[in-house]
């Protein structure tokens, strides 16, 4: 993506936040920041979308990891799977089909009784130069919607 469009998601996500949260709370919901930034927010960890065979894209994903921020480079929504795995390209090139994706660590906090509360997920995004729009979209819904089905499925059964 161009940094025109990426920009112009950011915007987008940040209405959205806005309209959802209020003013007063969009700090706590909506972040911007380059993946290059020194000061980058603590992240639960950053989505990689795009080509697995993009070079762009594959530096991308060594980025974050050289800090040691959990990444995953995708190719297509379709990589994140309802049963919370995802099917992702690592640094070296080796595409993983199927590992655990959200773990409990970033879906609850646990206080000293054991007593579990839902957190906010902190997502980082970022993508190629030629990702389209709508794969990004995609993969923040369908992230989006396994952590509700997480979160609910875990009050339900505790």
């Amino acid at each position: 993506m161009y940094k025109k469009e990426t920009r112009a998601i950011g915007q987008l996500l940040q209405k959205t936040m806005m309209k959802k949260f209020g003013p007063d709370l969009l700090n706590d919901h909506y972040y911007e920041f380059d993946i290059d930034d020194p000061n980058m927010p603590d992240l639960d960890f950053i989505l990689v979308v795009g080509g697995f065979d993009s070079s762009n894209t594959a530096h991308l994903l060594e980025i974050p990891q050289m800090r040691g921020v959990t990444s995953f480079h995708i190719n297509t929504a379709s990589c994140i799977q309802a049963d919370n795995t995802i099917r992702h390209r690592q640094v070296d090139g080796t595409v993983v089909d199927k590992s655990l994706f959200l773990d409990d660590g970033m879906i609850w906090t646990v206080d000293d009784d054991g007593e579990k509360t839902k957190k906010m997920l902190r997502v980082g995004v970022t993508s190629g130069a030629s990702t389209p729009d709508k794969d990004v979209h995609d993969a923040l819904g369908r992230i989006m919607m396994l952590n509700e089905i997480l979160s609910t499925s875990k009050i339900e059964e505790g």
